[in-house]
């Protein structure tokens, strides 16, 4: 498989290995980031029983695991309770914008952030998901009103993640000049950027083929409830 057919993994095992619990915690078969960062977890690219052994005394019985992947499939004992489906994208052709004008979102900006993803709901985002990388934002009067920013990290590839706009401010091209910019740091630091859009976001779909983003592969997200016993 390639690394970015299960980034979540390659992931949390790798370049955010210290914003994530595993187990064994030696030598993962089964991980997930701190909750309080993310919901997102993952077992290796080819899963087994012991794998998933190890995720269910990871989340506990009964708990809850979000496998982001392509092709995830449940274990025949665990219950799936939603799956969302996407499409992950690569920038290799996209160009990097600037960051004037935008405001590097610190901590002290998670609250306004949480409101923004409230009023958007462009995915999870939790009060430490910031922890993962640069975020890029535009206020006006004051007021947070778009973002984006990084998310996973592996095989010399960033994610770009959280991509929001509030409704009263949309059709101003903020979207674009976010993730051109969050792109910009992305090719800074050495990396390569890739995005993931849900099925259905056809606004999305066509921002991101506007600005040069090519379709790569389907991924999925599962949300799985372990067995209780």
């Amino acid at each position: 498989m390639d690394a970015l057919d299960n980034a979540v993994w390659h992931t949390l095992v790798g370049d955010l290995s210290h914003l994530a619990e595993h187990t064994p915690e030696d030598a993962p078969l089964a991980t997930r980031f701190d909750p309080a960062v993310s919901v997102f977890g993952a077992v290796g690219d080819e899963p087994d029983d012991e794998s998933w052994r190890a995720m269910a005394d990871l989340v506990g019985p009964g708990g809850t695991a979000v496998v982001f992947r392509r092709d995830p499939e449940a274990p025949s004992a665990w219950s799936t309770v939603a799956r969302l489906d996407g499409m992950q994208m690569l920038g290799d052709d996209v160009e990097g914008g600037s960051v004037d004008g935008l405001v590097r979102l610190t901590p002290r900006d998670v609250p306004d952030m949480l409101a923004l993803i409230a009023r958007t709901e462009p995915g999870p985002f939790e009060t430490r998901t910031i922890e993962t990388g640069l975020y890029l934002g535009v206020r006006r009067e004051g007021r947070l009103v778009a973002m984006a920013g990084q998310r996973l990290r592996c095989a010399g590839w960033i994610e770009i993640s959280a991509v929001c706009t509030d409704p009263d401010h949309r059709g101003q091209g903020l979207a674009r000049r976010v993730v051109a910019a969050v792109v910009g740091t992305i090719r800074d630091a050495g990396a390569r950027p890739f995005l993931q859009v849900a099925v259905g976001n056809d606004p999305a779909l066509a921002l991101y083929e506007s600005m040069g983003f090519e379709i790569a592969r389907p991924v999925s997200a599962l949300v799985l409830k372990a067995p209780t016993a």
